[in-house]
Order: C-alpha cells, then structure tokens, then sequence
C-alpha cells in the first residue's frame, strides 16, 4: 500500500501489468456488468450542458435512455453512474468494427467538447472508493481484462504507467512524482 496526499493506493494497482487491447475486449467494460459508470457530481453538470453536442455520436437507444432518464442514475449502492440501455450497455456508447466505444469520448476527439469522458471510465481498471479522508485507489480485476493483463505484461507495461495520463488528469503531475518517487 501506498500513501500519497490524500490517496491510498492499495497493492493489487502498484503490482499490476496492464495495456488495454480493446480489439480483444470489444470494449466489454462498457456493456457489461449491473450499473454503468461511477460518476462524480461535478461531471452530472458537464454531460447535461453538453448532451446536444454529444447526442450525434450517440446510438439512438442511448439518446433514448438519457432523455427518458436523464445523464445520471444510482447503483444499488446509491453512486451516482450512467443511465444503461435494456439494463446492458452504457447509455454513452455507440459500437464502430463491433466494438464498443464512448460518444462522450467521440466529441471530445473532434473538438466538440472539452470534457473526454468520466474520470472512472479514463481510469478503469481503476476503481476509486472515498472515505470520509482519503480515496483509496483499487483494482477491479475482471475477467474480461485478461488480454489487457497479458498484452501489458508482454510489453512491460505497469498499469500506473498505463493510467498516467487519467491519474495526471485527477491528481496533477505533482502527485504523479510523488508517486514515483516513493516507487523507487
């Protein structure tokens, strides 16, 4: 475990290989599971100031679920997340090639937005769980990641030099170092 400012990072994240291989997955992250993604409350206002610029990116039962429901839901622990469709994918995805990608993302990459997509997603497979002091960063190990860990292991490829760019996006660059330098 690890202690840095107001972060914990447990073991199971200092000690992972990991390197998306969407092509494997076909983007699972997004369409499986019970809820869909963490989101923090800061980010409700960002999606809906911006829901008409991400909707032409949008598959049309998406565009449907957030305008029956709007850009939020809860899980059944009561955490703010994005609505699904059919209780499946998330509600933000549309599929190119039969794989799974973000429309939130898709407008940030043609300069429609400037938000790139919910810091969970920018994060997974890295979890963040807050307590009254500290977020404690952990691993969500799933099988449905199993070429990610391989892929990541194969080029040498830690799972906290994977996420550098999301983690610089959450905590700052000084963060970043002070992680570093207690890795060494």
């Amino acid at each position: 475990m690890l202690a840095i400012d107001n972060t914990i990072i447990s073991d199971d994240v200092l000690n992972q290989y990991f390197a998306c291989d969407v092509f494997s997955c076909k983007g699972a992250c997004c369409i499986e599971g019970d809820a869909g993604a963490p989101l923090e409350e800061e980010e409700i206002s960002i999606l809906e100031d911006n829901l008409e610029k991400i909707k032409p990116f949008m598959s049309e039962k998406g565009i449907e679920a957030v305008t029956k429901s709007g850009v939020f839901d809860y899980d059944m622990d009561g955490i703010l997340v994005t609505p699904l469709v059919n209780d499946s994918e998330c509600a933000f995805v549309y599929f190119e090639e039969n794989v799974a990608k973000c429309s939130i993302e898709k407008a940030y990459l043609m300069r429609k937005i400037d938000f790139q997509k919910p810091i969970s997603c920018h994060l997974y497979p890295v979890r963040i769980k807050k307590s009254h002091f500290y977020e404690v960063l952990t691993y969500h190990k799933w099988d449905i990641c199993n070429d990610a860990r391989e892929h990541g292991k194969n080029i040498n490829i830690s799972l906290l030099d994977y996420l550098k760019e999301p983690l610089i996006r959450k905590y700052g660059s000084a963060w970043i170092k002070k992680m570093k330098k207690n890795l060494t």
